[in-house]
């Protein structure tokens, strides 16, 4: 059976449309309700604002890069439990290693495919959506 997170917030930080558009529909289908952005900027006034309870963020992006976002999400006091995986389409080492450093919580690689994107849900938030 499918996982379902009725009313979990998920955050995706991502500039490729295709990207975003592919998890926000995988994860609609699963009940969540999806908040996008295309950069860290964006994201940043969005969180405060709807208060997600996972975020998926790009590591290669403008102005704004993932791994600077992340370090300003963990590094908010009231932002400091959320979650937050790391999606990069490289599949480095040293990459992984920088996401850890700035405080993510998973790391994935893309094109990440259904099972990944769930299983990061519920390994983070899981339990506590469905109680």
């Amino acid at each position: 059976m499918e996982p379902h997170f009725p009313d979990l917030k998920v955050m995706v930080i991502d500039d490729s449309k295709t990207i975003r558009r592919t998890a926000e529909t995988l994860l609609k289908k699963v009940g969540c309700e999806v908040i996008t952005a295309t950069d860290g900027f964006d994201a940043l006034a969005k969180i405060a604002d709807r208060r997600p309870d996972i975020i998926f963020v790009d590591i290669m992006m403008p102005r704004l890069d993932g791994y600077q976002t992340c370090a300003l999400i963990k590094n908010n006091s009231e932002f400091k439990n959320t979650p937050v995986i790391m999606l990069s389409s490289k599949d480095g080492l040293f990459d992984k290693a920088k996401g850890r450093i700035v405080g993510s919580d998973q790391y994935l690689t893309k094109p990440f495919s259904k099972s990944e994107l769930l299983g990061a849900i519920e390994a983070h938030v899981g339990n506590s959506a469905q109680a």
